[in-house]
């Protein structure tokens, strides 16, 4: 069956990406449940949220007010909740619930901003997809509601799209490619969603170029291209410190699982200094124009088990959570910890 998993713990889903996406920019998040997808996403998902704190509110939504669709007390909650907070823009993210008895989002956003008198990014979010599909769907709102000028392009500056703890796992991902990037000649590294803030945003048209380091980014990329026309470069340079040398993978078949940039970077490196024969794979979102005729995308539990031991893979690297499901592989497996499908951070 499609997405069952009966070994695997369920992976992060779309309404904790758009909440990712959206963390740092100093907006009022609203996600549009009863209480518990909130609580999901603080205590689970989001791992800044025990360093660095967010506006990000449940709308409380009761029974009633969900069966009649009552977005009158949504708008009002909104309103006094907006009064002295100083947010910059309001999000209204979508959970089950809005999916299920089809809240209006476009006419949802119209009156909020009559009402608050703020930008307002409506994210249709329905909880059942994973989480890049809603950080992609925030990321690119963001840019169509805030990077609206054609400035002049500044020499030096590099955008980067894409990064969350969720698809880095790391806190310290955004000093780490700010510090590589410097050491490369580039003057300043703005990375949206991971230490820049709203005013980057804005500025994202004078950009010399961006990079891309996640699949969740590519469309915000090709958007910014689009309108300013502005470069991209699609890679993550970020490999975790792995406990081998790629020297060992030599003449071995490979399986890297993860999100697809990562995955690529990775196998790019090992192919730079061995003959391997490397795949990639992701449950995750896979772009047609970044894959490679052998890559895998996963749909289900009973797929990636076929697919792993079909394949003779002498090596596997991912999330050593994903080993459980494959009590019957004999290669070599190496840890490659993804927060989305873990919640575990490296260093």
């Amino acid at each position: 069956m499609k997405g069952l998993l009966k070994v695997l713990s369920p992976f992060a889903p779309d309404q904790s990406g758009a909440v990712e996406a959206l963390y740092e920019f100093g907006g009022l998040i609203v996600v549009c449940d009863a209480g518990g997808c909130t609580g999901n996403i603080c205590g689970f998902d989001e791992p800044r949220w025990f360093k660095k704190k967010s506006a990000i509110f449940s709308a409380g939504l009761r029974d009633m007010d969900a069966i009649l669709g009552r977005d009158d007390r949504l708008i009002a909650k909104l309103k006094a909740a907006v009064e002295g907070s100083g947010a910059n823009f309001v999000a209204v993210i979508g959970t089950p619930v809005p999916a299920v008895i089809g809240t209006d989002f476009r006419a949802l956003k119209r009156i909020g901003e009559k009402k608050a008198g703020l930008p307002f990014l409506t994210i249709s979010t329905k909880g059942t997809g994973l989480y890049d599909e809603g950080e992609e769907d925030a990321l690119l709102q963001l840019l169509k509601a805030f990077a609206l000028d054609a400035l002049p392009v500044e020499k030096g500056i590099l955008g980067v799209l894409g990064a969350t703890p969720l698809d880095l796992s790391s806190l310290s991902a955004a000093e780490k490619l700010t510090e590589a990037y410097r050491q490369k000649g580039w003057k300043d590294v703005r990375c949206y969603g991971m230490g820049s803030g709203l005013n980057a945003v804005r500025r994202a048209s004078a950009a010399q170029q961006n990079l891309v380091v996640s699949p969740a980014g590519l469309k915000a990329a090709r958007y910014l291209q689009k309108k300013f026309g502005t470069p991209f470069t699609v890679c993550c340079p970020l490999p975790h410190k792995l406990p081998c040398d790629f020297q060992s993978f030599h003449g071995k078949r490979v399986l890297i699982i993860h999100q697809q940039v990562f995955a690529d970077t990775l196998r790019d490196s090992i192919l730079q200094s061995t003959d391997a024969d490397v795949t990639v794979a992701s449950w995750f979102m896979m772009d047609n124009a970044l894959r490679e005729s052998q890559d895998l995308h996963f749909e289900g539990e009973k797929q990636f088990q076929a697919a792993a031991i079909r394949g003779g893979y002498d090596i596997i690297l991912g999330d050593k959570m994903m080993e459980r499901a494959l009590p019957d592989y004999k290669g070599r497996w190496i840890d490659l910890p993804h927060f989305a499908v873990s919640g575990r951070l490296v260093p």
